[in-house]
């Protein structure tokens, strides 16, 4: 768990207010018995999770691919090739979903704003070099052309829901 004492509270408020302001249809089947805190959260989404990403064409339409998605400080954090068209799609419009699912046992999905950690032209985010350091621990120092190769994001949630039906089944199956 890499979040403060903050963060865990600024997540857990916006888990509160995403499931309260949620409609009928999915609080009959997110519900305080079958969800999970902050922390409990922060504890099971370590490592790589992969997420499903979704981005908007210039034309309105939907686009979901993949990307190696890192929940960090209360956040998703994702890279992409400079060149793809998600990358493109983000540069334009910034709002993106994505969903995160490990079979029946979870399901966490956030709606939100993306941010570029590592902008060409030397735009960088304020934490960027830490970040960077937690990408290179994670996938090797030489495993990317972090300046030039890949572009980095940071989904800034405005909406997160987390589905988790048994807690004590999701605690004991290993992450994929």
């Amino acid at each position: 768990m890499r979040e403060t004492p903050e963060e865990l509270a600024e997540l857990q408020t916006l888990l509160d207010s995403s499931l309260t302001g949620s409609t009928s249809h999915l609080r009959s089947i997110i519900d305080e018995e079958n969800t999970l805190s902050a922390a409990e959260l922060t504890q099971v989404l370590t490592g790589m999770c992969t997420l499903a990403l979704s981005t908007v064409t210039a034309k309105g339409e939907p686009r979901i691919s993949g990307v190696d998605g890192h929940f960090l400080h209360g956040m998703w954090h994702f890279a992409t090739a400079r060149n793809a068209a998600k990358a493109r799609h983000l540069a334009a419009r910034p709002a993106a979903s994505v969903a995160h699912m490990r079979g029946e046992n979870l399901g966490v999905f956030t709606h939100g704003t993306v941010e570029i950690l590592n902008g060409q032209g030397g735009e960088l985010a304020a934490d960027w070099p830490a970040l960077r350091t937690y990408f290179q621990d994670f996938y090797g120092e030489d495993a990317f052309d972090w300046d030039n190769e890949v572009v980095c994001y940071r989904l800034r949630p405005h909406w997160m829901a987390v589905y988790a039906p048994d807690i004590a089944r999701l605690a004991a199956t290993p992450a994929p």
